[in-house]
């Protein structure tokens, strides 16, 4: 059994940054206006359709034909993150920002609504082009490289992972090292302050969404290179699975929520690869699931601010 451990942790950690990138984006709306949003996950999938339609477009026009599959893969991704980025703006601005001094339950609700809406119009609107609503996408890299008798890992996954890190080291220095990024963080610590000190919220707010929406849109790209099959419900589940990996390393910390989403990949690669055979069939793979949201109950129960994440008190 041990001989497919190596083979297991290098698909759990490919999902793993997956979900990672993904939890940012849950994380940076919640740091700045502590909610929840739970439309981020279609936008994951939108980035996913958008990414195999311009190459299935992309193909059935013959520019594929010769192009090295780096510019194909960085033209697409940049594609999908202006569209994602713009479709987050647009999301903020009209479903959110209305809502901004509502009670909490009610930007909830809306962006529960948003998400049903994108799942229903990607539907429609592939159904209507293409008469079918699950696609492939063609496929950019095949093979793998060999770590000898350890383990293989395919190169679009380790592709997956090296556009992962950059993506979330680039984000990291942003925050950190920027006008905008260091705003950003004022906003996340007290809005009213920062707006005294001529900080736009607004245009913060915005960016956030912006942001986390490229990056969400992009991850759909290098979702739909690594499985290749995508549907219109493929973000909800994987949405669940993020934004448990943002709880995991601690909502509203982003090192909690790269950390969480590699941990949850690695967690339920495991779970799937080793459940079966350690309870004699009873579990197999398909509850791999359910031990992944076992892991956000456990966590809301025992340690609520996550593993990075600081207890805090409410803001009033």
């Amino acid at each position: 059994m041990l001989n497919i451990l190596p083979q297991v942790l290098v698909d759990g950690l490919t999902l793993g940054f997956m979900y990672a990138v993904v939890a940012l984006g849950y994380t940076m709306v919640y740091g700045i206006l502590e909610f929840i949003n739970f439309a981020h996950g279609e936008i994951f999938m939108v980035g996913a359709f958008v990414g195999t339609e311009v190459l299935l477009i992309s193909d059935s026009l013959g520019a594929l034909e010769g192009m090295n599959p780096f510019v194909a893969l960085f033209l697409t991704l940049i594609i999908a993150m202006v569209l994602t980025g713009a479709l987050g703006v647009g999301i903020e601005r009209i479903a959110y920002r209305p809502l901004r001094g509502a009670p909490r339950l009610v930007p909830l609700i809306s962006a529960i609504g948003v998400s049903f809406l994108l799942q229903d119009l990607v539907r429609f609107t592939e159904a209507l082009a293409r008469n079918e609503f699950y696609l492939n996408s063609p496929t950019l890299f095949t093979g793998s490289i060999s770590l000898g008798s350890i383990a293989s890992i395919p190169t679009k996954g380790l592709i997956v992972i090296v556009i992962a890190i950059v993506m979330m080291i680039a984000l990291t220095l942003f925050v950190n090292k920027t006008k905008w990024g260091i705003a950003m963080r004022a906003v996340a610590q007290d809005q009213s302050t920062a707006s005294l000190m001529t900080i736009n919220v607004d245009k913060v707010i915005m960016l956030t969404f912006l942001i986390g929406s490229s990056l969400g849109g992009a991850t759909g790209v290098l979702f739909a290179q690594n499985y290749g099959t995508i549907d219109p419900y493929i973000g909800f589940i994987l949405g669940l699975k993020a934004f448990t990996a943002a709880v995991l390393g601690g909502i509203g910390n982003l090192r909690g929520a790269m950390v969480g989403g590699v941990l949850l990949g690695l967690l339920e690669s495991l779970s799937g690869a080793f459940m079966g055979p350690l309870t004699n069939g009873a579990f197999g793979a398909e509850y791999k699931d359910v031990f992944a949201f076992s892991i956000l109950i456990l966590v809301l129960l025992f340690k609520p601010e996550g593993l990075f994440g600081e207890a805090v008190k409410e803001k009033v």
